[in-house]
């Protein structure tokens, strides 16, 4: 399979619009050697297909489709090749973009959970204003790792595992969480038999976590902040990283803790990076111990086979 990394950064992209923190402002000035990053999103294919599916809609999906051409075949006068669309959580960043997409002739292919699909009808009604548009044809992922396709991405199966998260601000789980508010995702391909795990965010590693990462080729884990307490420290916010649904990088049972338990062999991807996360300066400290411990930072465009 395929894996194109559209978006790497989490919500506010970077450089986030209204920040000047060091990277921000570094970024902007040229005096920091780092990446601008768009909101997260991947578009996974097979390897002998045109047509794939895309992981989330970010507010950036235009920019997205017009930076990587294989978005855009080209086979008639309206084409994409979007095959269907996976949800991972309903937040404004992974989903706003649907708003995007309206001008479909068909209504859009779109697999997501039954409280996404609450959330989206109803906290932030994005699904009920495409129905004046294309439309929508809604696939109910079930969450007992039931496999389920998306006709048009031939070869590639999905399954789905709730995650210890957070729900968006307008959803009624948001403090009170369900399954199925956020999910990572297993994408095998059935012709190389290679599997990626995807959870662009993820507070805590349980059993069946673990294993999904464990079993897997590669995994694209939940970069957003180093340190659990990070937008503190910044006087940006009161809440740590994981009272806001993500696992931090650094500290006693943070993410690099965990991926030092996979497989050698495992290839370990970092995606959604908060624009104040130190590791998106090349030249860091934060950086040099992530590739100490061979774990990647994703930025926009990178490809990825297995």
């Amino acid at each position: 399979m395929r894996i194109t990394i559209l978006g790497s950064a989490a919500g506010g992209g970077f450089p986030q619009w209204n920040c000047n923190c060091r990277n921000c402002a570094g970024v902007r000035a040229g005096t920091l050697r780092a990446k601008a990053r768009t909101q997260s999103s991947i578009f996974v294919r097979p390897d002998h297909g045109a047509d794939g599916i895309l992981f989330n809609a970010s507010p950036d999906i235009l920019e997205q489709i017009r930076a990587r051409p294989e978005l855009q075949p080209a086979r008639a006068l309206r084409d994409t090749a979007i095959a269907g669309v996976v949800l991972i959580d309903g937040q404004v960043d992974h989903a706003t973009g649907l708003f995007m997409l309206r001008e479909r002739g068909t209504p859009l292919p779109l697999w997501c959970t039954d409280p996404v699909d609450e959330d989206l009808r109803e906290g932030n009604p994005v699904l009920r204003v495409l129905q004046h548009y294309c439309g929508v044809q809604r696939h109910r992922i079930a969450l007992d790792g039931t496999r389920f396709a998306v006709p048009g991405a031939a070869g590639l199966s999905l399954r789905a595992l709730p995650l210890a998260s957070k729900a968006a601000p307008y959803s009624p789980h948001r403090e009170a969480p369900v399954p199925g508010d956020n999910i990572g995702v297993t994408i095998a391909d059935a012709a190389s038999g290679a599997r990626v795990f995807y959870a662009p965010g993820l507070g805590a590693v349980s059993p069946a976590v673990f294993h999904a990462m464990d079993s897997a080729d590669a995994v694209l884990v939940d970069g957003t902040f180093w340190t659990d307490d990070e937008m503190i420290a910044l006087g940006l916010s009161k809440k740590t990283a994981r009272d806001i649904g993500h696992l931090p990088q650094s500290g006693a049972g943070g993410m690099i803790e965990w991926l030092a338990k996979l497989p050698a062999r495992t290839r370990k991807l970092l995606i959604h990076i908060n624009n104040t996360n130190p590791i998106l300066d090349e030249d860091s400290a934060e950086r040099a111990q992530l590739a100490a411990a061979g774990i990647e930072v994703c930025a926009d465009g990178m490809e990825i086979r297995l």
